[in-house]
């Protein structure tokens, strides 16, 4: 057709909407699915268009598969995740010496989590004389811990609390993690992990763990927070 007699050109989309809007056309003309040739993306040899719908019809099955083991090894990722906290509480509920929680905290976290360093300081507790994790800390690191809504998570921001750890020269990524009774409540403790892997606690990474870790720590350790004391025996009126 001549545009001179006011007629638009044929373009591919007026033929991809032809075929769209009349799908018996391949049956009326089925010839053409093995005529047509077109250049295979993953050979680079020439295949029919059948063919090259089984060869997307194969790819988006591959996708689909990978996307299913990817679902499935995040589901048991997360199932050991959950199997490991269920044991660490388990571990702290199983304490009955309120003084021996805070190293009996530390110790399981690092084992059921293989975190290479942990520390940990409490204030305004009862401590027991001489134990690591009730050595006074000063009002700078107690306003710091305070300004921390959230855990950080990150490379190793240089701050006094990492002094806290055995080695800090290997601390390339840590995680400090506020202990308060409740939310908006005064921190009265800091946990803080530490790794030598930079990626171990990446500042992209979520805290959603850590936030659990820390009200489950904070909630056990609420026990040294006041003397336990019993209350007295009412007095029996004289007859």
């Amino acid at each position: 057709m001549s545009t001179a007699e006011g007629l638009q050109p044929l373009t591919e989309d007026d033929i991809a909407q032809y075929l769209l809007h009349r799908p018996d056309f391949f049956e009326r003309h089925a010839d053409l699915l093995a005529a047509v040739q077109l250049t295979s993306p993953l050979t680079g040899r020439a295949i029919s268009l059948l063919e090259r719908q089984v060869e997307i019809l194969r790819e988006r099955l591959r996708q689909l598969e990978l996307r299913t083991a990817e679902m499935i090894r995040h589901g048991q990722d997360n199932m050991a995740l959950l199997q490991r906290l269920h044991q660490w509480t388990c571990a702290l509920l199983a304490t009955e010496d309120p003084s021996a929680l805070p190293e009996r905290l530390t110790a399981e976290l690092a084992r059921q989590f293989s975190v290479p360093q942990v520390a940990l300081r409490l204030w305004d507790v009862q401590a027991a004389p001489g134990a690591p994790w009730a050595v006074p800390v000063d009002e700078e690191t107690r306003a710091f811990v305070q300004s921390l809504p959230r855990p950080f998570v990150g490379v190793n921001p240089g701050v006094q609390p990492l002094q806290w750890l055995s080695d800090p020269a290997a601390a390339a990524s840590v995680a400090l993690v506020p202990l308060r009774p409740a939310a908006h409540e005064p921190a009265f403790g800091l946990l803080v992990l530490a790794s030598d892997d930079p990626q171990r606690f990446e500042a992209n990474a979520g805290t959603d763990l850590l936030q659990r870790l820390g009200e489950l720590a904070a909630a056990a350790l609420g026990r040294l927070r006041s003397p336990r004391t019993s209350s007295p025996e009412p007095a029996t009126p004289n007859a």
